[in-house]
């Protein structure tokens, strides 16, 4: 008999998280959609509600073509250039 050992191994590498801003007051608070059903509803509710609390000059979305497709360097890229920080998530 063959036992099988059904845990796997990961090749991820760790990272760490980019430094919280100290304040988003007149920063732009970007949206990642990621083209499943309502999350850029969810996504934009939460971003201008943030924005109101906080200060944030601007919201600003960004659309994925589809939630099993990454974000392009050049969107990830242009998101950091512009965003103090940036909200995406999935939404069904």
């Amino acid at each position: 008999m063959e036992i099988l050992d059904p845990v796997g191994s990961s090749a991820a590498a760790t990272r760490t998280g980019a430094p919280r801003p100290a304040s988003l007051q007149g920063a732009v608070i970007g949206v990642l959609d990621n083209s499943k059903p309502n999350a850029r509803v969810l996504l934009e509710t939460v971003a201008r509600a943030l924005a109101a609390k906080l200060g944030a000059a601007e919201v600003r979305v960004w659309r994925k073509p589809g939630a099993s497709i990454g974000a392009t360097r050049a969107v990830l890229d242009e998101m950091a250039a512009h965003c103090g920080a940036v909200l995406t998530a999935s939404a069904d």
